[in-house]
């Protein structure tokens, strides 16, 4: 038999009504809790494992930003980093509810207002009288219009393996201002703000790591491919780490694509692999010389980066081009070697000439044969003279000494003439045609020297004419200026070569036709610098293989001299 129960008194119903108020109260709050709680997880997940760069590290920070004010319910939100370099916590952005100007001149100093202080303590801080809470700026609340707000220290938490906090470092302050609906903030509000700081303090610093990483290797990828020597970084496994253009460029290879690649099915050179094993075996950095198929000359130089246990880890081949310094050595010694002939040639002659003439006791030669001897000498004389003129005005120019100058009237056709006299004693094969006009202007100009461009010129001219014909000097009066041109019909210049002719130590090589055709290599050198000691110039304007070429020098009718010769 069932037992009626009692319907108790209204004091008790309203007891219990009372007690699950509370209960669906408290429910409803740990509901709200799980509610924030779920959506900052879900803020989190949102954020990508890795940023590397700025714009990725903004946008990630805009959408957090956007979450913050969501979950907390404010209208602004400001993320403040502190800036070794100027002392100052200064707004990362994005921020939410500040004008790009409030933002730019948000800048507080450690220990200042609530931002600093809260950056100096690592204490959080709310509060919800802005106006009136001696801690904040003036400035800024005004400025920003603030009610009232709760400020996080941003922290970065290292943990050891046991995930236990080994050290803590505060990078900032994030602060949230102006709750909506008039509202005051609270714990609750503190404590999901803090979850969120924590979480974006960390993302915060991992991105400004990989960034700067990221932005230093970008800088450092930039140097060496913007540099001229090439530059390969082999592991001590021999796989390739980087491999810049440049060097690519040297080894004759395509651009890109070898990271990874062991080096020996990149790099066939046996000189190349021995170096670099070597190298490794030996524990010494190396270098050599190779030549490539290509007729380069590069230095190889090896440097090791030694790991932590004191084993190469890598090993940096470098690759510096010396092609040109090899090409002016050997220009050089041939230089040398090419004047000791012509220097001795002519002592040769003179010598002999002049033993002949004093062995001559009995009289043997008559008159007329001991003058031509002596026309031979006096013209090997003047060979040397010319040589050796050439020679010192060299010297002075490679010193960066302005070369001597001695202005007077000149009369071309006069000079052209004796230049072609004295060359047409050396040749019987070629005509030379003085086609300068006898009524040519007169300039102003250093006579020796315009002989010695002439001199120079007609002298080639006849040098790469081996099948004889005729080299014709003519002139033109161009007003201010003359214009003198040296024409033959002989071998020509190629057109690799034409850039250079006018470099020192320079001869024109590779074919047959030009075996056996000796010079200093400084002439034409030696006639650009003299033609711009005038204020002139010299050039080449005309040139074909097998058919010949014109050179051209302008001289300015009163001369503008230099003051240094140029290098």
């Amino acid at each position: 038999m069932v037992e009626d129960v009692a319907p108790e008194g209204p004091e008790a119903l309203r007891k219990e009504l009372e007690r699950y108020r509370l209960v669906v109260t408290d429910l409803h709050g740990k509901i709200r809790e799980l509610e924030s709680e779920l959506q900052i997880t879900t803020a989190m997940a949102e954020m990508p494992g890795v940023i590397v760069t700025r714009p990725e590290l903004q946008q990630t920070m805009s959408r957090l930003i956007s979450k913050i004010a969501m979950i907390v319910q404010c209208e602004k939100v400001m993320i403040f980093l502190y800036h070794g370099e100027s002392g100052e916590l200064a707004l990362l952005p994005p921020s939410l509810g500040l004008t790009e100007e409030q933002a730019a001149n948000a800048v507080v100093k450690p220990g200042e207002g609530i931002i600093g202080e809260v950056y100096e303590s690592s204490e959080s801080v709310i509060y919800n009288d802005a106006l009136n809470d001696a801690r904040v700026l003036p400035e800024i609340v005004s400025a920003l219009r603030i009610r009232n707000g709760i400020a996080v220290p941003l922290v970065i938490k290292q943990r050891n393996e046991e995930e236990r906090i080994v050290q803590e470092r505060t990078i900032g302050v994030a602060q949230v201002c102006n709750k909506r609906y008039e509202q005051e903030f609270d714990q609750d509000d503190l404590r999901l703000l803090e979850m969120l700081a924590e979480q974006a303090a960390a993302v915060i610093s991992n991105a400004q790591l990989y960034i700067t990483l990221t932005e230093e290797k970008e800088r450092l990828e930039d140097a060496l491919e913007s540099m001229r020597s090439g530059v390969i970084v082999v592991s001590s496994e021999g796989d390739i780490r980087l491999m810049n253009r440049a060097a690519c460029e040297v080894l004759q290879l395509p651009a890109d694509g070898y990271e990874g690649k062991q080096f020996t099915e990149v790099v066939s050179d046996d000189q190349i692999l021995n170096l670099l094993q070597e190298t490794i075996s030996e524990f010494r950095e190396q270098s050599t010389e190779v030549e490539l198929d290509n007729e380069e000359v590069h230095r190889v130089e090896t440097s090791m980066v030694v790991g932590e246990n004191g084993t190469v880890s890598d090993v940096v081949l470098i690759f510096t081009d010396i092609t040109d310094i090899r090409h002016v050595e050997r220009m050089k010694t041939t230089f040398v070697s090419t004047v000791s002939h012509e220097l001795r040639t002519p002592l040769t002659s003179i010598k002999g000439f002049i033993s002949t003439l004093l062995d001559d006791v009995e009289g043997l030669y008559d008159e007329r044969t001991r003058r031509e001897f002596y026309e031979i000498i006096d013209q090997e004389c003047d060979r040397l003279t010319r040589l050796i003129s050439d020679l010192l005005n060299i010297s002075r120019i490679e010193s960066g000494r302005a070369l001597e100058m001695t202005i007077e009237p000149v009369n071309l056709p006069e000079v052209v003439q004796r230049v072609l006299t004295a060359q047409q004693e050396y040749t019987s094969r070629h005509n030379l045609v003085n086609a300068v006009p006898t009524d040519f202007p007169t300039i102003e100009a250093d006579k020796d020297k315009v002989a010695q461009i002439l001199d120079n010129l007609v002298g080639n001219a006849i040098k790469y004419s081996p099948d004889g014909g005729d080299i014709v000097v003519s002139g033109t009066d161009e007003g201010d200026s003359i214009r003198i041109d040296i024409t033959d019909h002989g071998l020509g210049i190629p057109a690799r070569h034409r850039e250079k002719i006018f470099d020192r130590f320079q001869m024109v090589e590779g074919d047959s036709k030009r075996k056996g055709i000796k010079g200093t290599g400084i002439g034409l050198y030696l006639v650009r610098h003299l033609a711009r000691a005038h204020g002139g110039e010299v050039s080449l304007s005309w040139s074909e293989v097998d058919e010949g070429s014109t050179f051209t020098v302008v001289l300015p009718k009163v001369p503008q001299i230099e003051q240094s010769a140029e290098q």
